[in-house]
């Protein structure tokens, strides 16, 4: 297939283009650079919400990958960086949206990246796609990203909005910020340790866009997290195992909002128990299902 990717650059995109390259795929790209053609690249300006149509026309993907988006852990939040994570999303992904839905040939599947923020923080509750949105900035964040692929939606165009969980990798991400501390036997109990946290692999993420890719049946949100959540306590722990280090460096909530403000609330102290109830009726088989073979795995 000619497959489309946007963020292409990132810790999933750059795996992904280059294991569907193997596979004998075709991989075009949005840049945000000069677009050369014979590179199979089209231009646009995800936060200014642009795309070059007349290249994308050019370029005919049969499937588009949407990953791209200002990184949410990238700096302490304050209100122009939340109006980058914001505008990044959701403006682009309406830019892009409105543009496959214009195209004279039409890609029959649209992927775009959404997350478990979805949710808010919701304790212990179990959280399926069906269940209601949560408050907060990243929920309003995800809940206005996936209305804004609905326009491909409405011009016939499959779309899927995966919602990821902290995605665990050692090339990047979550896992790899912590990976020092934790080795140095410092790591430890985030807060009441209590918090639920969905997680998945690399390896998964990108074994499930492919599964998007070829499962007709799929649409609409679909939960990209392991079937088994654990909380912050059961993560510290089993990391701490995997490494066979001690963890008993606790960070209290206090000092989680001391230094990084209102993302302490929204990143490491919010409350996630998702389920992947779609992917799971559909047929998905994980990888890595549960967090001790994960992480035997990755480390």
């Amino acid at each position: 297939m000619k497959i489309l990717i946007t963020g292409s650059h990132g810790l999933v995109g750059s795996a992904l283009a280059e294991r569907l390259k193997a596979q004998g795929h075709e991989i075009l790209r949005l840049v945000r650079h000069k677009a050369n053609a014979s590179r199979h690249e089209a231009y646009w300006n995800a936060e200014g919400g642009s795309v070059d149509k007349t290249g994308l026309d050019v370029l005919e993907p049969e499937a588009v990958i949407h990953l791209a988006g200002e990184n949410i852990a990238g700096g302490r939040w304050n209100q122009e960086r939340k109006r980058k994570i914001r505008d990044s999303r959701v403006n682009g992904t309406r830019a892009l949206a409105e543009s496959l839905a214009h195209l004279r040939t039409k890609p029959k599947v649209f992927i775009c990246a959404s997350a478990v923020g979805y949710f808010g923080s919701r304790g212990n509750e179990k959280l399926t796609e069906a269940s209601a949105p949560g408050q907060g900035f990243l929920a309003e964040v995800c809940q206005d990203w996936e209305a804004a692929s609905k326009l491909a939606s409405e011009a016939g165009i499959r779309t899927v909005n995966l919602r990821f969980g902290v995605i665990l990798s050692r090339e990047g991400g979550m896992l790899k910020k912590v990976l020092l501390p934790f080795k140095l036997g410092v790591g430890g109990v985030i807060g009441s340790g209590q918090q639920y946290m969905s997680w998945i692999t690399l390896e998964d993420v990108l074994s499930t866009i492919e599964f998007a890719l070829q499962n007709s049946s799929l649409q609409g949100p679909v939960n990209v997290g392991a079937p088994q959540p654990v909380t912050n306590r059961e993560f510290t722990k089993t990391l701490g195992r995997a490494l066979w280090r001690p963890t008993l460096f606790p960070l209290p909530a206090s000092t989680a909002r001391m230094l990084l403000g209102e993302m302490a609330d929204e990143l490491l102290l919010a409350s996630l128990r998702v389920i992947p109830e779609k992917l799971e009726k559909a047929g998905y088989r994980f990888k890595h299902p549960d967090l001790k073979g994960a992480l035997q795995s990755l480390l």
